[in-house]
């Protein structure tokens, strides 16, 4: 989990970059902007190719600071499509807490402890599973491993 949360990091600077080149390419200078739906199909676009470079290259730079690597359930590196059907699955993590957003009948607080919550209930799930493995991993045909114990792929 602190290697979901460098992640994350990482994610709201790449982010904040494309927020920007989005909102100068449409000329969007508000939040309640009506084209800020578009603005988040292009991020999630934009996060969706950030994943499908790195993950078949095994790991993201916060994978590399924690030694976590992902491979296929063969233990080879990912292809592309794995990595973007990875990727969707992920998105088990945000579209619950999303979705409540969406309704608008819940304060920030209220949110706050919704996605928190959520993100506790689907990491412990996880400890169902005999392998320890998230279920989106499961799900995609894939698994975090131990970097250290992986051979480098070119």
């Amino acid at each position: 989990m602190a290697c979901w949360l460098y992640e994350a990091l990482l994610l709201f600077a790449i982010g904040l970059l494309a927020t920007l080149v989005f909102s100068v390419a449409v000329n969007m200078r508000s939040g309640i902007d009506p084209r800020r739906w578009l603005l988040q199909a292009f991020l999630a676009v934009v996060f969706g190719i950030y994943f499908a470079v790195f993950w078949p290259r095994g790991q993201t730079l916060p994978m590399k600071t924690w030694r976590i690597a992902v491979r296929d359930r063969h233990g080879r590196p990912l292809t592309q499509g794995r990595a973007v059907l990875r990727y969707v699955y992920c998105s088990i993590w945000v579209l619950p807490p999303l979705a409540a957003l969406a309704s608008r009948r819940f304060t920030l607080w209220e949110l706050g402890a919704i996605f928190f919550g959520w993100v506790a209930f689907w990491a412990v799930l996880s400890r169902l599973q005999p392998q320890g493995q998230f279920w989106h991993d499961i799900w995609a045909g894939t698994r975090l491993v131990d970097a250290q114990a992986q051979p480098r792929s070119s």
